[in-house]
């Protein structure tokens, strides 16, 4: 990979890492909120008599409202440090109210290290040196990239992701399920990475347009490479040793409440076999799900939300043939006697 590729996948990487908590707190949250509030026919949940579950969702909206501001903070954070957290998180905030979403974050984080940057770089007299990073880079860079987001970024990534929204829903049948394939392959890819949250979410955006069925197929990809790991230590324990049975235990629980980085040991130690195989299941999953038509209300994906999925055994199945899948080819690829 050439070497400016590696660092944009580095800056990239130190967003999504230190995201992937708020997406877990806010999509356990709301998705907990959804499966035990009484149902309104024709508009979802009912929350007007149950002030606990409320509470729950709101909190779990509270996480995902900062998801956007963190991402771009720490993608300007891996290429600025400290002074690019100040114009990354305006910047990520306002992409979120512009409606530009999470395309705009990576945009304005991406924008707010790269000016940061060069300001570090400006010759400046040895009495002004302490009070550059923390108060004329933060206030100058976000005057800078909060415009930018506000008068000339914002509109056109907004526009971008309407497009695609208005595009999805013009898909035939047929070309739903081919979405289904490339989403879950997607999610799967990097497990976790700017690819999966790319796909992650563009099926929560869905959500708010009206068309769940993407955050369905989303929803079952999501938890089969770490199942899928986990069962492969499971079914075949001979081939696994004893370290890797132990983390495919953990595996097995990160794929329950659809964390997919519980693949991550797994395609780190083995990429070349581990990667195309989880891939390859979750792309099953997830055509099967837009197949069958799945329903995900909730911004999240895993075990953890069946309580509100719609046309659930089916959401299972499709969870269960992409893990089977991935278990099985795992272990053929091994061989039995690799680590017998």
């Amino acid at each position: 990979m050439h070497p400016s590729l590696q660092r944009l996948k580095q800056y990239l990487l130190c967003g999504v890492s230190h995201v992937v908590p708020f997406v877990a707190c806010g999509g356990i949250l709301i998705a907990t909120a959804i499966a035990f509030a009484p149902m309104r026919p024709g508009s979802g949940p009912d929350f007007s008599q149950a002030p606990l579950l409320k509470l729950l969702m709101d909190i779990g909206g509270a996480a995902f409202a900062l998801v956007v501001p963190v991402l771009a903070g720490y993608i300007a954070y891996g290429m600025a440090d400290r002074p690019g957290l100040v114009p990354g998180m305006v910047g990520g905030f306002i992409a979120n109210a512009v409606g530009a979403g999470f395309l705009g974050g990576l945009v304005a984080g991406l924008l707010a290290g790269w000016l940061v940057q060069g300001l570090k770089r400006l010759p400046v007299h040895r009495t002004l040196r302490p009070i550059m990073p923390i108060l004329v880079i933060p206030v100058i860079s976000a005057v800078c990239v909060g415009a930018g987001m506000y008068l000339v970024l914002g509109a056109p990534i907004k526009e971008l992701m309407a497009l695609l929204g208005r595009s999805l829903a013009n898909l035939g049948h047929g070309n739903q399920v081919l979405l289904g394939l490339v989403l879950g392959a997607m999610i799967a890819f990097d497990m976790g990475g700017p690819v999966n949250k790319a796909a992650f979410f563009f099926g929560a955006a869905m959500i708010r347009e009206g068309n769940p069925a993407v955050m369905g197929a989303c929803a079952a990809a999501i938890c089969i490479p770490p199942l899928g790991v986990g069962l492969a230590t499971r079914l075949f324990p001979s081939r696994w040793t004893d370290q890797e049975r132990e983390t495919g235990l953990a595996a097995l629980a990160m794929g329950a409440i659809g964390i997919t980085e519980g693949a991550i040991p797994f395609a780190a130690a083995d990429p070349l076999r581990v990667i195309p195989t989880i891939v390859g299941g979750s792309a099953l999953g997830g055509a099967l799900a837009m197949l069958g038509g799945v329903l995900d209300r909730a911004p999240h994906g895993g075990l953890i939300v069946l309580p509100v999925v719609e046309h659930r055994l089916w959401y299972l199945l499709c969870i269960l043939v992409g893990v089977l899948a991935v278990a099985l080819t795992l272990n053929l690829l091994r061989g039995k006697k690799e680590h017998a």
